[in-house]
Formats: C-alpha cells, sequence, structure tokens
C-alpha cells in the first residue's frame, strides 16, 4: 500500500448545482437552480453530460405528460463524445415522438368536446403548444434517487476548511476547526486550526468549507458497479450542514442502516437579508418518494438482513473505507485541484479579507452572487446564506 496516497471511493461522475463560465476572459462560477449530473471528460465546451442525467430528465417529462397532456421541450441525446453511453435510434425518437403527439391531440379533442375555453377555465386549463411552436423550457433535474455507501455519515461526506496555493493548485492548509495540518517549508506540520474568519494564513489566502458527498445514483439506467460513486462538491455551509445532519439523523433512527435507506437527493431554495432575498439553492437528503420513515427503516432491515445472507460485510467495507482515508493527508490530486479552484476558489475569493467570502448558496462555486452585488460577511465561523 502506498504511504501518503489517500484512498478515496471511486468516482464515475459528478453532480453540480451549476457551471464554470468564461466572462472577460477569466473562467467565473456560474450559479443555477438545478443540478447536472456529468461524466469526468471535458471538452471545450464543458463537461460531458453523463447519460444518467438525460435518462433522469427523460422521466421528469413522461410524468409530466402523463399528468398535464403538456408536451415538454425536447431533451438532448447523449453526447457521442461519451464511449459508454447509447446514443438512442432514429426509431426511438419517432416512436416516442409519436407517442407524445398522439397525447397532445387526445388533450385537444377532450377539450373540444367540453366547448370553448372561457375566462374561469383559462386559469385551470393545461396548456399545449401546438407541435412545431415554441415548447416549454427543459425540465428541472431538482431530485436524485441515490443510496449511500456507508453507514457512517463522515465517510460518505467529508468537509474541512481548505486553502488552496492557487499557482500550484496544491493544498496548503486543512484543518476541522480544532487542529489543521498545513504545509511549510519544514514539511507538513499540525497547528491549531482557528477557522477561516480568525486565522491570518486564511484571510490572506481564501480558506473555506469545501466538501465532498459520494453517493450511488439508485437507478436501473446506471450501468456502474456497486463500489463507484458520483461525487457532488460544494463550499456552501447550508448544503454541508443540512446533509451531514441529515444523515446523522436517519442513521440513529434506523439503528445505523443509513446505506441501505432508499434516499432521494433533492434540491432546496431559500432567501435572506445577506443574500438580498434572491434565492439561494442548496442540496438537502430525504427519504424517496414521500416514503413513511416506518416503512423505510423496514424496508432498510429485510435489506441488511439479505445482504448479511449472502456474505456482504457493510462494517468491513466502512472500516476499509476508514483506513483508506488514513493513509494520505489530502484528498485531491493536483490535476483534480486545478478544476477545483476554478470552480469553488475563483479569484475574488482570494481577494476577500477580513471574513468576506463569496454570497450565494451554490455549487460549481455553491457561492457565487450575480455581478453588482455586494458579498456578505461569515459570522460565528458560519458562511450564512
Amino acid at each position: 500500500m502506498i504511504k501518503g496516497l489517500m484512498m478515496t471511493p471511486p468516482v464515475v461522475g459528478r453532480i453540480s448545482i451549476g457551471k464554470v463560465v468564461e466572462r472577460n476572459g477569466k473562467r467565473l462560477p456560474e450559479k443555477d437552480d438545478e443540478f447536472t449530473i456529468t461524466t469526468q471528460v471535458q471538452s471545450r465546451k464543458g463537461w460531458i453530460l453523463h447519460p444518467m442525467d438525460a435518462i433522469l430528465r427523460t422521466e421528469i417529462a413522461d410524468r409530466a405528460l402523463m399528468s398535464t397532456g403538456v408536451e415538454v421541450t425536447e431533451l438532448p441525446t447523449l453526447p457521442p463524445e461519451f464511449e459508454g453511453g447509447t446514443k438512442p435510434t432514429l426509431q426511438d425518437k419517432l416512436a416516442t415522438r409519436a407517442k407524445r403527439v398522439q397525447a397532445t391531440q387526445s388533450l385537444q379533442s377532450s377539450k373540444s368536446a367540453r366547448g370553448p375555453l372561457t375566462q374561469e377555465t383559462a386559469l385551470t386549463e393545461p396548456l399545449s403548444a401546438p407541435i412545431g411552436h415554441a415548447q416549454p423550457a427543459k425540465p428541472k433535474l431538482r431530485s436524485i434517487p441515490i443510496r449511500v455507501l456507508f453507514n457512517d455519515p463522515a465517510l460518505n461526506l467529508r468537509a474541512n476548511y481548505t486553502l488552496f496555493d492557487r499557482s500550484t493548485a496544491r493544498p496548503i492548509c486543512v484543518g476541522d476547526g480544532q487542529a489543521c495540518k498545513r504545509v511549510t517549508a519544514k514539511g507538513i506540520e499540525t497547528a491549531l486550526c482557528e477557522g477561516p474568519d480568525l486565522c491570518a494564513l486564511a484571510i490572506e489566502g481564501g480558506c473555506k468549507p469545501f466538501g465532498r458527498f459520494h453517493l450511488r445514483i439508485d437507478h436501473l439506467g446506471n450501468q456502474a458497479d456497486a463500489m463507484s460513486t458520483f461525487v457532488l462538491r460544494t463550499t456552501g455551509i447550508n448544503s454541508l450542514r443540512t446533509l451531514m445532519t441529515r444523515m446523522q439523523y436517519l442513521q440513529a433512527a434506523s439503528g445505523g442502516l443509513l446505506a441501505y435507506l432508499p434516499l432521494e437527493l433533492r434540491l432546496r431554495a431559500k432567501s435572506t437579508a445577506m443574500s438580498h432575498r434572491t434565492p439561494i439553492y442548496y442540496a438537502d437528503l430525504g427519504l424517496r418518494d414521500g416514503l413513511p420513515l416506518d416503512v423505510a427503516i423496514s424496508q432498510a432491515a429485510q435489506a441488511a438482513q439479505d445482504a448479511h445472507k449472502i456474505g456482504q460485510d457493510q462494517q468491513a467495507l466502512d472500516q476499509a473505507a476508514r483506513e483508506g482515508y488514513a493513509l494520505g493527508l489530502f484528498e485531491e490530486l493536483e490535476q483534480e485541484a486545478t478544476d477545483i479552484i476554478q470552480e469553488f476558489y475563483p479569484p475574488a475569493v482570494q481577494a476577500a479579507s477580513q471574513g468576506v467570502g463569496q454570497g450565494a448558496e451554490q455549487d460549481a462555486g455553491e457561492g457565487t452572487y450575480a455581478q453588482g452585488t455586494r458579498p456578505f460577511r461569515s459570522v460565528g465561523g458560519h458562511r450564512h446564506g
């Protein structure tokens, strides 16, 4: 085993709540109001979408069509650059199109039978745009069915105060609010971690919370093996606090069966005076499809029992993850850190002082306001959004 190289869960894709755009010659994070699932491959236009992104959006469009009869705009096909994806054939597209046209015509026929649209019914009737005309916006991906890999919440979500050297893309200091590991001229030293509001090095360099949430997308269309994960990286205190709290509560309530619970990653929004009443989007976690807690725990207990019968050892898996994390000092490799700096540590953060940081709770910079708005100040060691 290589010493100094941290063993982290294998990653096959990324989940973000934003993107990086080029503005005035600089690559800066831009907030979004939905999840985006990508591969780990980039093109000149950005990260290549993962097949699961199109699959989940198609299901959202189909559910909307079944419930309202409104046809959602045509979804983007899978990128040909992604070798593991299967691009829909022309016959598949024509068949799907025919079904949606038939549903639209059926809805219009039922409207004709009821008579003309009056002012009273105009507010309740679902609208259907004619074929060939402008269609509604593509469905927003705001929930993803997931399961976590480990029963221990701290193994699924790793969060620290992190400071990167922007010139070398290497971590300079990583701490948990009590102690930190810092790169100095003498090597790696352990020091007291005072948090980004009190530490002089953090104020000068732009230290802030940085977390990585490893999860599995629980869908039949996800062909990844059982030990592969998608990673949601975030610097938003709302996402970090909410995800960790949810996992701790669910782990306690289920008797330590967190890895067996059917979960759902959700996007939530709120606004505060510090965000100038604009929406702040953050990641949340809950039971899937409104499943009652007692039913979910019953299902998890049965799943744990079945796994034990076939020889699966969840405790040994958690212990292997702990030992893998303990092997190294820093999680990100230099190649990954370069992309992380662009998304989560843009130049504005480096110039921050006196605890002033980026504003709105967003991923892919889960911390960016629109241009022209002012950033807010962290209070009590947390960035409030």
